[in-house]
């Protein structure tokens, strides 16, 4: 009898163990969400293309993008990458967009998604930023419409080497938009700074909402981002972090 409850058991691990296993060599499915603001589809897709078998990868587009936040959509995806700057939004989109997150759906936003919003702060919370058209209050504090400076060439800041979103990424140019005098909420972790003049100090940081991950990168206006190896590198491991701490 103690035999069988042994072997019971040994084979219960292993299938345990096997499942594991089959569930880390599976791809990451990614919902990429866009609407409200231009870009180069061919190079973008190139960039998530380019991630090869790690992930596979679907866009959306607002406003049609809500359905995907709805609990019975949420199985269809395992994280989300904003890349939207949209500002339309209901009550009801609200509390369903935010319950997704809270509920432990990790996010990567993108560039101009800390533009999205205005009227809705919860969002800036849910991302950790907020780049403001208007002036603006958080906290007590008034915040001055945010300016943006197109193809500035400048240095990248890894201040968070330790972090498995910038593992193995040293410090480097890049070629993209610069945003200055935009939030960044308190108690984020920086992990990417810049000290050109035309940009908040801040342009990537982690964070946790509810239950799940937050990667937030300032960077990726157009192609010449796109296709930046270092920037490549930092969000594909971004995707791979926030993928990891899924509850």
């Amino acid at each position: 009898m103690k035999n069988i409850l042994l072997f019971i058991l040994i084979l219960f691990a292993f299938s345990i163990a096997s499942t594991a296993e089959s569930d880390k060599s599976k791809p990451i499915r990614v919902l990429v969400i866009t609407g409200n603001h231009s870009y180069n589809k061919e190079t973008f897709n190139a960039m998530f293309a380019s991630f090869g078998n790690t992930i596979t990868y679907q866009v959306a587009e607002f406003p049609s993008a809500y359905e995907m936040f709805l609990p019975e959509n949420r199985n269809k995806y395992d994280i989300l990458v904003f890349y939207h700057m949209w500002q339309k939004i209901t009550e009801e989109q609200k509390a369903i967009f935010a319950d997704c997150i809270r509920q432990g759906k990790p996010v990567v936003a993108l560039h101009h998604s800390i533009c999205a919003y205005d009227d809705w702060e919860e969002y800036w919370h849910i991302i950790g930023g907020k780049y403001f058209h208007k002036p603006t209050v958080v906290d007590g504090k008034e915040f001055p419409a945010c300016s943006y400076i197109h193809d500035v060439h400048f240095i990248v800041n890894v201040v968070d080497n330790k972090n498995p979103v910038t593992e193995g990424v040293k410090d480097f140019e890049i070629f993209d938009e610069t945003y200055k005098g935009y939030y960044v909420e308190p108690g984020v972790n920086p992990i990417l700074t810049t000290t050109d003049t035309t940009s908040t100090p801040v342009i990537g940081w982690t964070k946790t909402y509810g239950k799940a991950r937050i990667a937030t990168l300032q960077s990726g206006h157009d192609s010449p981002t796109f296709q930046n190896s270092n920037f490549r590198k930092l969000l594909i491991q971004a995707i791979q972090w926030v993928y990891a701490g899924k509850k």
